[in-house]
């Protein structure tokens, strides 16, 4: 969202268009020869990080990510670079979507910038939209539980999977995304929607339900091929408030989120579930090896595979907490945890989280690890 892999930050303040495509261009050309000495097969690019897109499309206005200015053509398409610069070495691209973001913040500047697109063709869903937009989380987000913001959202994955040869799209764990001093204001939409629930929070988990099962069965129209899953927070619900939850104390995504992920796996609605188990083994309150455990099961009558989601970012950050990621530069606990994934057959991958954490001081041991167990 904010740049923080790619493109490189300074390539904004470039003024002529094609240095400034050239730079970012062969910015993620070396990031791509970088990932693929290392064996990375398969790179997650975030194509629709808030209300903008990544590529010229028809719904949605140019991201200010590659020009610094919302709706700015930046002089190529991002998404086909991407795409043919990562099949040409082998690897998959899936595109990823933060499904109901609008924007980052809710400043005077990003409402000025977001009015400013009315002149322009696709303007933003904010200005097309008002009555979908809610604050939640001091950002402006869709409202889950309108019925036409499920299909608007599902119509901009459809012309992603229609387009491009994309291997697979994911949603990451952003749904219901409040905080404590900016909750989503709904209660008119679920007044005028929610009748048929016992509770409010019913509700919400049917409108995230929806939402997947509406993209779930759009992509298998357009194309079968194209594999579609979410990576949610690690925890789906604790023991202590439902005896199948994990035996964690966690931040849960049914509770917390609306995220009802172990049924949406239950149900066949997705190809791949990569839940974010961002924590070590020696973490007691989310241990890695039981929130694996807990997953794979899940999975294991079903057809949906599992990814594990692992924490690259804390490798080498100190952390009374977590000192784990702190010894001999995290080795031996990036090594537990790729050992366990190895082990139980129901994993059938790890993801990094995420990429520039590669090219940091604090990681070279561990990324040196990394190249000598999938290298080339």
């Amino acid at each position: 969202v904010s740049r923080l892999d790619w493109p490189p930050g300074s390539s904004v303040n470039i003024s002529n268009p094609t240095s400034r495509a050239r730079v970012q261009q062969q910015a993620m050309i070396d990031k791509l020869d970088h990932l693929q000495r290392l064996g990375i097969n398969t790179v997650f690019f975030q194509v629709k990080p808030d209300g903008t897109a990544l590529w010229p499309s028809k719904i949605l206005p140019w991201s200010d990510l590659m020009t610094g200015k919302i709706g700015e053509n930046p002089g190529y398409d991002p998404l086909q670079f991407m795409l043919d610069e990562a099949h040409k070495r082998g690897m998959k691209v899936h595109a990823w979507f933060n499904p109901y973001r609008v924007s980052v913040n809710t400043k005077p500047g990003t409402i000025r910038e977001l009015n400013s697109t009315l002149s322009q063709q696709p303007a933003s869903v904010y200005v097309q939209h008002r009555d979908w937009i809610r604050t939640s989380g001091d950002r402006f987000v869709l409202d889950p539980g309108i019925p036409e913001v499920q299909d608007w959202i599902t119509s901009i994955v459809a012309e992603v999977v229609s387009r491009y040869p994309v291997d697979g799209v994911q949603f990451d764990d952003y749904f219901y995304t409040e905080s404590p001093g900016s909750r989503l204001n709904d209660n008119e939409t679920y007044r005028k929607y929610g009748g048929a629930f016992a509770s409010k929070a019913d509700w919400r988990r049917n409108n995230t339900q929806q939402l997947i099962a509406k993209v779930s069965h759009t992509i298998k129209s357009i194309k079968p091929g194209v594999e579609f899953g979410v990576s949610p927070a690690g925890v789906w619900r604790n023991r202590s408030h439902d005896p199948l939850g994990s035996d964690t104390r966690g931040a849960a995504a049914y509770d917390e989120s609306y995220a009802d992920t172990r049924r949406w796996v239950e149900q066949g609605l997705l190809d791949y579930i990569a839940p974010q188990i961002y924590w070590p083994f020696s973490r007691s309150a989310a241990r890695y090896d039981v929130l694996a455990k807990w997953w794979a099961d899940v999975v294991k009558p079903t057809r949906t595979r599992l990814y594990i989601g692992i924490a690259f970012y804390k490798v080498g950050e100190p952390s009374k907490i977590e000192p784990d990621w702190m010894i001999n530069g995290g080795v031996p606990e990036l090594k537990k945890q790729l050992d366990l994934n190895d082990a139980v057959p129901e994993i059938s991958g790890t993801i990094l989280f995420r990429e520039d954490y590669l090219n940091k001081p604090q990681t070279q041991q561990a990324v040196s690890y990394l190249q000598s167990r999938w290298g080339s």
